[in-house]
This record gives structure tokens, sequence and C-alpha cells, in this order.
């Protein structure tokens, strides 16, 4: 039975597993986070724990799912039965990225033998800690920001351990939403164990092996074949940060190694803006498979010639107790470093930067109209760089969030105690080129309730981002508030902000970088811009000399 066309359709069959997954997740969790957004991702790993379909979501959350699984068997070694359920949310304890991202995993056995495991990961609106929403810019250790859960067993061999979900929904301001998210989770991997039950029954157990290790092997051979393509040698960069340090990073490609060294960069911060090593490595893993081969699902084989080097304590490779709430705009900085190194020299197949952050906007109080807790989590979207041949993408999720969905105005405006008074392109200036990095985002809330509260991490607010070719640098991220009490706040970070009726968040993210001379600029595209909005006649005749 192992010959090539059934191991493809046991391939097929993992990989359609895993969107029905992603799909039952979707259907049936409870916070818009999830089944708006699609803050979620999802995977099967074989016994080993080593990824073996990629799943649907976040790149950077399907990457983090072996390494979970790669922790509870080490945990829990021979402890581990058909219908266990397991939990985790520590960077430290198999978590890899920050409290509010809940990942579920179970074993999947046939013959009496462990032959893989499904998983996924999703962010959930509150467990607890110092702030709602359970992120806090003031936050210096991970204590201060939620609940705990290193890698424990939630369900015991089909059975719930009620001590262990009561526990997790006492900490919680949102306690019904947070059970049924996680409720939402178990229903996923339980049925994909079950569709991979079903396989191994049809095909057999060995057969249902064979064909997982099969298609790791394809994607390492697939992975050097598209790295011969490459340019080999050894590529640094140095960028400076908006808080104003710099980071570093040396990459050096040869005919079987893609060596991203990032060992010489700061320790790490007394804030929250530090990340784990397993969370750096999902990022080079992304640009590692962005330059080889993006069009195929990943698998472990995918990235066996990548190596990754960082230094213990440093900013990518924290120490507990660390605080880690804002891990991700420490994630994207990592993952837009290495691209932008690389970028110059491989310019068919990188753009230039784009506005390169998750841009996290926390927005919660007690809602006007039921008097319970509501806590918006909204990733904000923005412009991508243009490359040569074509403008950037206006309003998309950056690269490191990967094909979400930002949450429509009728659904914020009914789940929670807010109007969304505007969401329109960012027309300020910037991004300019012979192609024109995309659009950023404007969108405005007003608040409903006597009391609230905003969080939000943005970066590339003073570093913003970088041109290719002569282009223009993008316009930035930051965040608005008008108070009705006071003057206007413009921030990048800001941490338990206190808000009441009328005030109005605005949220302003970044055009993309441009590509190219702006002088170059076709004069019809230049029209298309003064008409759209996007440029005023001056600005056109100054930037690009257009009517000169």
């Amino acid at each position: 039975m192992n010959d090539p066309i059934t191991l493809e359709i046991i391939q097929n069959s993992l990989q359609a597993a895993a969107d029905e997954m992603f799909a039952a997740m979707r259907k049936t969790a409870m916070s818009s986070i999830i089944y708006e957004v699609l803050d979620m991702g999802t995977g099967i790993t074989d016994a080993q724990g080593r990824i073996a379909s990629s799943g649907a979501g976040i790149p950077a959350f399907i990457g983090v799912l072996d390494k979970s699984v790669q922790f509870i068997l080490s945990k829990f070694g021979e402890d581990i039965k058909p219908g266990d359920v397991f939990i985790t949310n520590d960077p430290w304890h198999g978590g890899v990225t920050h409290l509010n991202d809940l990942v579920l995993a179970m074993p999947v056995f046939a013959d009496g033998a462990l032959i893989a495991w499904t998983a996924n990961i999703a962010h959930n609106s509150d467990v607890g800690g110092m702030a709602p929403g359970s992120l806090s810019g003031e936050a210096t250790e991970i204590f201060q920001e939620g609940l705990r859960l290193p890698a424990v067993k939630l369900i015991r061999e089909g059975v719930t351990d009620q001590a262990v979900m009561d526990i997790i929904t006492c900490n919680s301001r949102m306690p019904d939403f947070l059970l049924g998210d996680v409720w939402a989770a178990i229903a996923s991997v339980r049925i994909g164990a079950k569709r991979l039950e079903e396989l191994a029954i049809k095909y057999g157990s060995l057969t249902f092996k064979a064909a997982m290790e099969s298609f790791m092997e394809f994607g390492e051979k697939t992975a050097l074949v598209e790295m011969a393509k490459l340019p080999k040698g050894t590529f640094e960069l140095s960028e400076p940060q908006d808080d104003g340090r710099t980071h570093s990073v040396k990459v050096t490609i040869t005919d079987d190694e893609f060596i991203v060294d990032l060992s010489d960069n700061p320790d790490q911060d007394m804030g929250c803006t530090n990340t784990s090593r397993d969370g750096t490595i999902v990022c080079a893993q992304m640009v590692f498979k962005s330059l080889t081969d993006p069009d195929t699902p990943a698998n472990e084989g995918s990235f066996r010639p990548l190596k990754v080097l960082t230094r213990e304590g440093s900013v990518f490779h924290a120490q507990e107790p660390a605080a880690i709430g804002f891990y991700f705009e420490t994630e994207v900085r990592v993952y837009d470093l290495i691209w932008r190194c690389l970028a110059p020299h491989i310019p068919e197949r990188l753009p230039a930067g784009h506005f390169s952050s998750i841009c996290g906007t926390f927005v919660g109080g007690i809602h006007p109209d039921t008097g319970r807790q509501y806590t918006i989590i909204e990733p904000q979207i923005g412009g991508w760089g243009a490359w040569e041949g074509r403008d950037g993408n206006p309003c998309i999720f950056s690269g490191f969030h990967g094909e979400t969905y930002n949450t429509p105005a009728e659904i914020s405006e009914s789940r929670n105690g807010l109007f969304i008074d505007k969401m329109a392109l960012n027309t300020a200036p910037g991004g300019e080129g012979e192609f024109n990095g995309g659009r950023g985002l404007v969108l405005e809330y007003r608040i409903r309730s006597e009391s609230g509260f905003l969080t939000a991490g943005y970066t590339r607010s003073v570093v913003k981002p970088w041109p290719l070719a002569g282009g223009q640098e993008g316009s930035g991220n930051f965040i608005e508030v008008d108070k009705v009490t006071s003057d206007r706040e413009h921030d990048a970070f800001v941490s338990g902000l206190d808000l009441t009726t009328d005030d109005v968040i605005r949220v302003i993210t970044s055009s993309g970088a441009g590509y190219g001379d702006p002088k170059k600029r076709d004069t019809d595209l230049v029209a298309m811009d003064i008409k759209n909005g996007f440029v005023t006649p001056e600005r056109a005749k100054s930037i690009h000399g257009y009517g000169e």
C-alpha cells in the first residue's frame, strides 16, 4: 500500500482533516477575534511531534504547534492515553507565544499505539492578569499577564477535569466567552483525531506513518532545490528600532544550509516586548518558507536546512519570568529584519517594507446595554511595500500575521459597547515611488459607555517602512485619542488609558514603502492617484514631477 498514489491520497486527507478542524473551531467559537478575525491555527503532527500537515490559519500560530506537542511529549512520556486533551499557554512550558494564546493538543492512537497528534491555537479574550484583556504595557514579569497553564491535562481519557476547567474560567473576566472558545478548541482536536483514526483504519497504521514520513522527505528535497536558486554568501543588517535599540541579523546561505544568526542583539526587555526562542524560530521559518516553497503546505522536512542562532537572555530568547504579552511586536521585527536583510539581493521575491506591525488594539469596558465586560481585540490592517512592476497591496494584515480578516463594523457595534465612525484608506503622504506602496487604514472607534480602557502596541511608528531602489519610506503606524475632557493624545504604545462616553480612538496604519524613483512613475498612474485622493496635485508635482 506504500505506492505514491496512496501516500499522496493520505497526505491530502491530512490537509483536509486540518482544514476541517479549522472550520469546526471557527463555527463554534464565542469570540469575534476567533470566528471573524480567524486569529487561530490548526495542524497535525506525527507521533514525535513533527509537523506533518500545516493546516489553516496564521502561519506564526501553526509554527507553534509542533513545538507545543514536543514539550507535552517530553513532560508526560508514557502518561499519554487515548481520549486525553492537553492545554498549555506558557512560553516556557510549550506555549511559545503569550498567555492569551491557548494551545490544545490531542494524541491519536491506532492499534494501541500513538500515531499522530491534532492541535490548535487561538487568541482568547481574557485569561486574567493585571489588566482587562490580559495585556498591559506596564507588565514587568509574566505573573502579571494572566493564568499560566504549564502543559496540563484538561481531559483525561475522555473525561473533563472540571477542576482545571474551573481554574481557567474563574481567572477570566469573561468566563462565558473563554469557556465557549475552549470547547470550540476541544471540538476541533476531536474531529481531527476522528478523521486520522479513520485514515489509519482504512490504510493501516504503517502506511499512514509512511505517508507522513515520505511527505517530510519531499518537503526537505523541495526546500533544497529552491535554495539552489538563492544567492549564496553571508548577508548582514543592523537596524535601529522605535525604542532606540538596534537589532542585528546575519544570514548565511549555502547549498544545503540557511543560517539565521540573531545572537548579537540586546538583552531581554524589562517590559513586555520579549519573545521566546521558539517564537523567534517560527519567524525565521516563515521567511524561509516564503523564499523556498510558499505554495505547498509546510511540514517538518520543509525546515530541515534552516538553522537559527540566538543568545539566551536576549530579547529574542528571553528567560523566565520575563513579561511577554506584546511578544508579537518583537517577532514581527525579527521577521521584517530577515526580510529587509535579504530583499536587496532577492528583489524578485521580496518587496519593499510593509507596515510591519500587528498594531494590536484592545478596547474594553462595561457594555452599556448588557452590563457585562466586553473587550475588543483587533490586530489592524495596513499597507504592503511595492516591488518592480507592481504597487503594494492596500489594507491587509502583516506578513507575520498571515491570512486573517478585520472585524466588520457591524459585528464590532453589535457585540461591543462602541460605534465605528470611520473605516477608510490612509491617504497621508508616504510610500511613493515608481511603484507606490499600498495604503494603510484609518479606523475610528467611539466609546458609548461611561468607563472604558484602551491598550495598544504599535511599532514602525518612528522607524518607518523601508523603501527599495530609490522609493520613499512609508508613513508610520500610530494611534490617536480625542478625549471629550482633554486634548488629543498621540501614541504608539498606550496601556490602560481611561475612556468615557464619546471619546474617539483613531487607528492610523502605515502605507507600505515605495519601489523605484518616484519621478519615473507613469503619468497615467499619477493622474489616477490624484483622482483617488492618494496624493494632492501639489505633492504629485513635487514627488513625481507631474505636470512639469
